[in-house]
């Protein structure tokens, strides 16, 4: 396995654990396969892998008698690891996309439901630094932003009472999300004690923080490791299952939420930043019995002679 390969296994390892709470034998299982891969692949790299040469490694797994769950979980493994390639810009396409696996159902994204979001909001607006965390979570839950966009907004962006927040993506794609109106008080409650902070850092010599959520960490922000704690002690705080409950859990109960409540699916993938339409299509299991029961009322055939 190339050094080049290695880092991105280890980078992308990483960004599962803090953003998606991927568990430790769920690493440890990505971490074997996709080295496998890399292995296979003796000495090209992964970041010029062909969609041949992933077929020619399935073909290899396959003659060497893998069990299909074993197969469908390697060119799962894959294809997560180039998606998050692509989504990072390292690759301008997505070798992985279109090939076809063994089969394995689909695990569809945990979301929450209205009333445990409104919990987890309630308990963000309590305690010691309850501007801030009800600044954090009123933003995750009205812009389904990803948490390292959220950790890492500048002040600046906060600036002007906005209606609107500017994001810039994976990739350095920038796109503009809307603010809901609890976020956008929550917003400028927390930027005022924010500047109050600051203010009085600068009178003591201190440097000011660029970053709205300002942290004496060397990143200068809030962690992503910080916030996903933080998310679990509000679920406990607010009787959530804090087994449910991770930053992407947010991201999923906006888009799915937006899409019971008649969302356009292009639009949502613009919200979230999606760059393929298929990823934003998993959320549209929500709509299974909406949409059963939309055909059995409108279409002309469903109704009764």
């Amino acid at each position: 396995m190339t050094p080049e390969a290695a880092r991105w296994i280890q980078t992308f390892l990483e960004a599962q654990a803090a953003e998606l709470d991927a568990a430790q034998n769920t690493l440890l299982a990505y971490a074997r396969d996709l080295k496998d891969f890399a292995g296979w692949l003796n000495g090209r790299d992964l970041a010029t892998a062909s969609r041949a040469q992933i077929e020619g490694y399935l073909v290899h797994c396959d003659a060497q008698g893998l069990a299909r769950a074993t197969r469908a979980r390697r060119l799962s493994a894959i294809r997560q690891l180039y998606r998050f390639a692509y989504e990072e810009g390292w690759r301008a396409d997505n070798p992985a996309l279109q090939i076809k696996g063994p089969g394995k159902a689909k695990r569809l994204p945990k979301t929450l439901s209205h009333a445990e979001v409104d919990r987890l909001l309630e308990a963000a607006a309590q305690g010691r630094d309850a501007l801030r965390n009800a600044c954090l979570m009123q933003l995750l839950y009205a812009t389904g932003m990803r948490v390292s966009e959220l950790v890492g907004l500048p002040a600046a962006a906060a600036r002007g009472n906005p209606r609107m927040l500017l994001i810039r993506g994976k990739g350095g794609k920038e796109r503009m999300v809307p603010l809901s109106p609890p976020a956008q008080a929550a917003l400028a409650a927390w930027l005022a004690r924010r500047d109050e902070a600051e203010d009085a850092a600068k009178a003591e010599g201190r440097p000011a923080s660029r970053f709205l959520f300002p942290s004496r960490g060397k990143e200068g922000h809030l962690t992503r490791h910080r916030f996903y704690a933080l998310v679990k002690e509000l679920a406990l705080a607010g009787g959530v299952d804090p087994a449910k409950v991770t930053p992407h859990t947010l991201r999923h109960a906006f888009a799915t939420h937006l899409l019971e409540g008649g969302a356009d699916l292009r639009a949502i993938q613009t919200l979230l930043g999606h760059a393929d339409i298929s990823t934003t299509e998993i959320y549209t299991h929500v709509l299974d019995e909406r949409l059963k029961a939309l055909v059995l009322e409108h279409h002309p055939l469903a109704r009764e002679p």
